[in-house]
């Protein structure tokens, strides 16, 4: 049996990147992307000048001006970043068909039976940084090893235009010194109940028993004595065989601004829908997930009673299952997510568009939208109310 190889690729600042690219005066410039600071809006993405004064993304736009009194704002161009983010993973899909998307940036992908035809992993993940750079003028960070989260934590500590491989007799090797911090779950919170243990690297904690994980983490703690071994074995489902479509994202500090929340939250709808189109998906069954700063975690669903690719409807059932399920007096939220399941091929909800005319509006909206910034840019042709003012 061949040796599973997967490569994780993270496109760099992605967001802050094109806009560098597009405008090359703001290069080397202390820039983000983000909402208006005077309406409470967010940090979506921060290029690498600014995060040299500690900006983050997830982070008040308001707090990142007082940071940095010179940085430069600019509003996101959510359809534009589709639009380059659909090329990139045109270019993944010609070295494999098993892409599994994580957001609009970022995918994992199986290469274990491209490597007859392309090369070894290795290979294959530097022709597509090279494709990447060729084509787009951009840069993108690569990790390549036999497990999905190996593959991952490959590519982010070797950030920015990073390229790493982890042999299978090197994991352990490679993930004792790391912090804690890279293992996916132990937030703020949790790095500092193990620093008061006096656990700070990946080997410490590998020395602990699954009894004390789950007594420190709950059930996540199974998963994190996995991960500290080296141990993964999920599979990369590309999108058009899954069962649910999802994105979530896990901040840098625990966020309990309600206003913050809906931005992100507004973000992670945009980045589901736009792959359910691409896949030619639409879903009835909309599903929230919040983390809370002490790891208590909560899903809330609601099923419409007819399936859609809508960012607009999706995010009118999304937003009230989380404003209703934030308490009063949070200690802030870890993690947020957004998935839709139940899905049905587009085409077989051609004859129910035209019983209601909202949704075929929406719809031949839509399709002329993209197909006039496709051809034109992104700038050719905006509506009179942008769902991203209401996240503002």
């Amino acid at each position: 049996m061949q040796q599973k190889m997967i490569l994780h690729i993270d496109m760099d600042a992605f967001y802050a990147s094109i806009e560098e690219r597009d405008r090359s005066s703001l290069r080397g410039k202390p820039m983000v992307v983000g909402g208006n600071s005077q309406k409470r809006g967010v940090v979506a993405a921060a290029n690498y000048a600014s995060r040299q004064y500690g900006i983050h993304s997830a982070m008040p736009t308001a707090q990142a001006l007082r940071l940095c009194p010179h940085l430069i704002v600019l509003p996101p161009r959510h359809n534009y970043y589709a639009q380059v983010a659909q090329h990139i993973r045109d270019i993944f899909h010609r070295y494999t068909p098993l892409v599994e998307p994580l957001s609009l940036d970022e995918a994992f992908l199986d290469v274990t039976h491209s490597r007859r035809l392309f090369g070894e992993a290795a290979d294959i993940g530097q022709r597509i940084k090279q494709d990447i750079r060729h084509e787009l003028q951009l840069t993108a960070s690569v990790g390549v090893a036999h497990n999905k989260f190996l593959a991952k934590v490959a590519s982010d500590v070797s950030k920015p235009d990073g390229f790493l491989v982890i042999e299978p007799q090197d994991a352990q090797t490679f993930l004792d010194p790391l912090p804690v911090s890279k293992l996916c779950g132990v937030g703020k919170i949790g790095n500092g109940r193990l620093q008061k243990l006096g656990i700070t690297t990946i080997a410490e904690l590998r020395a602990s028993s699954i009894a004390q994980l789950h007594e420190l983490f709950g059930s996540w703690g199974q998963t994190l004595w996995e991960l500290v071994h080296g141990i993964d074995e999920r599979l990369v489902i590309p999108d058009h065989k899954a069962k649910s479509i999802s994105h979530e994202t896990t901040f840098a500090e625990d966020v309990n601004d309600v206003e913050a929340l809906r931005a992100w939250f507004l973000d992670l709808t945009r980045q589901v829908s736009a792959r359910m189109r691409c896949n030619h998906l639409r879903g009835r069954t909309v599903l929230v997930k919040i983390r809370f700063a002490d790891f208590r975690t909560i899903t809330r669903s609601y099923t419409l009673p007819q399936s859609t690719d809508v960012t607009q409807e999706l995010w009118n059932v999304g937003l009230p299952l989380l404003l209703k399920n934030i308490p009063a007096r949070s200690r802030g939220i870890r993690l947020l997510g957004f998935s839709v399941s139940g899905f049905d091929a587009v085409e077989r909800q051609q004859a129910d568009l035209f019983s209601e005319p909202m949704k075929v509006k929406q719809t031949r909206l839509d399709t002329v939208s993209d197909r006039i910034q496709g051809r034109f840019g992104a700038q050719a042709l905006h509506r009179a109310t942008e769902l991203i003012s209401t996240a503002q």
